[in-house]
């Protein structure tokens, strides 16, 4: 499984809940659509929310190749155009996810 994370800042001028509204609420729609998307997580920074990054999101594909593929397509470029309209900085960073202790039902 092939795991991207992207760290992503809000505009200037953009106030920390207009920038989860619209990630939450117009953003998330639009990116679960990204064919081949396994899982998705999107993470408000909570705390100093004038720090580096304002959202963490984790998006988790069969291969990387599978994440390049979704983001070349039509709705992955409406997706990356929407991300880059809204925000100052996108950082991708692209991991293996190791898991120390199994997730609990929520």
């Amino acid at each position: 499984m092939f795991k991207a994370m992207i760290l992503l800042k809000r505009k200037e001028g953009m106030s920390f809940d207009a920038f989860a509204h619209w990630w939450l609420n117009d953003h998330a729609p639009l990116a679960r659509s990204l064919p081949g998307l396994k899982q998705a997580v999107f993470n408000l920074v909570q705390g100093d929310a004038n720090g580096d990054y304002d959202g963490v999101s984790e998006l988790w594909f069969d291969s990387e190749s599978d994440f390049t593929n979704a983001y070349a397509t039509d709705i992955g470029q409406r997706v990356a155009a929407d991300s880059m309209s809204k925000v100052s900085r996108r950082d991708r960073l692209f991991v293996r996810e190791i898991r120390l202790l199994p997730m609990s039902d929520e």
